[in-house]
């Protein structure tokens, strides 16, 4: 194991560092957050948690930043790189991020995070579940360890969702997306993006703006304009009689086919890794 990896009896023991956990607006740092205030209460108490906030963000999202606020009784502390994503589209020649070029986890939420914690001696805590196959982001920095709560006590996904649904709730946007991020995150799926476009057509049209204005060719969805992967989504619903992303399922609610699911995006298919923060 990485040396710069800790127990949680180590951290527990550790009084010179300093403890940050970064919550996503996702299921599995929520569910952190919870579970170390309910279990850790000593952890707890000297816990900062934050949140890198691109300013492209749902307002589910937000709202339910409130709502963790509220049941953690402590800030949320706002992370920002202090410039709007088109600013730094600029700043990259007008290339939109893809899976191959994330400047946007970089320079929005990487740097924001180590620009806060700085060179002092941190312990990074990382909602991920004893279930998953993938590390999430761990820095480089010699200063900062890592702490995976979840995989040392054993919490898989099952157990995420209990800790929510005893708690703050399951975040709204999962009605109809599979993630957190930024609202035109080139992650989505045809069928979240065609959600984004009855959920929030404002944020859609935007989207599609930025794709214009960016030009050289690129879109958000390999070489797909918007319009093209909406046109899309909507025929399948219509050839294959699937409406939203919980239809068949009258009678349940969303919460419940969503824990059923079992599945999580491909690790390869994570947003942003900060977010496992």
């Amino acid at each position: 194991m990485d040396q710069r990896k800790f127990s949680i009896k180590a951290a527990l023991e550790d009084r010179s560092s300093r403890h940050v956990l970064g919550l996503s607006g996702g299921k599995d740092s929520a569910a952190l957050a919870i579970y170390i205030k309910d279990r850790y209460p000593d952890l707890h108490n000297k816990m900062e948690y934050f949140f890198s906030d691109t300013g492209a963000e749902l307002q589910e999202v937000y709202d339910f930043l409130d709502k963790m606020e509220a049941y953690l009784g402590k800030e949320v502390v706002r992370l920002s790189s202090g410039r709007p994503f088109e600013h730094w589209l600029k700043l990259h020649s007008d290339f939109l991020p893809s899976a191959r070029q994330r400047w946007c986890t970089r320079v929005m939420k990487i740097k924001p995070f180590e620009d806060y914690v700085g060179d002092e001696p941190v312990i990074s805590y990382i909602g991920i579940r004893a279930d998953e196959f993938r590390e999430g982001y761990v820095s480089h920095k010699s200063t900062i360890k890592a702490v995976f709560p979840f995989i040392e006590d054993g919490l898989v996904r099952d157990d995420i969702f209990q800790i929510l649904e005893d708690s703050v709730g399951i975040p709204e946007y999962y009605k109809w997306r599979s993630r957190s991020g930024c609202y035109f995150c080139f992650f989505q799926s045809q069928k979240e993006w065609l959600g984004l476009k009855r959920n929030h057509p404002k944020l859609f049209e935007n989207a599609k703006r930025i794709e214009r204005e960016a030009g050289n060719g690129y879109t958000w969805v390999n070489g797909k304009s918007l319009d093209d992967v909406v046109a899309r989504a909507e025929e399948r619903e219509r050839t294959e009689g699937v409406i939203g992303r919980f239809s068949g399922t009258t009678g349940r609610r969303w919460q419940d086919v969503l824990r059923d699911e079992k599945q999580d995006d491909d690790p390869e298919d994570q947003a942003c890794l900060i977010c496992s923060l």
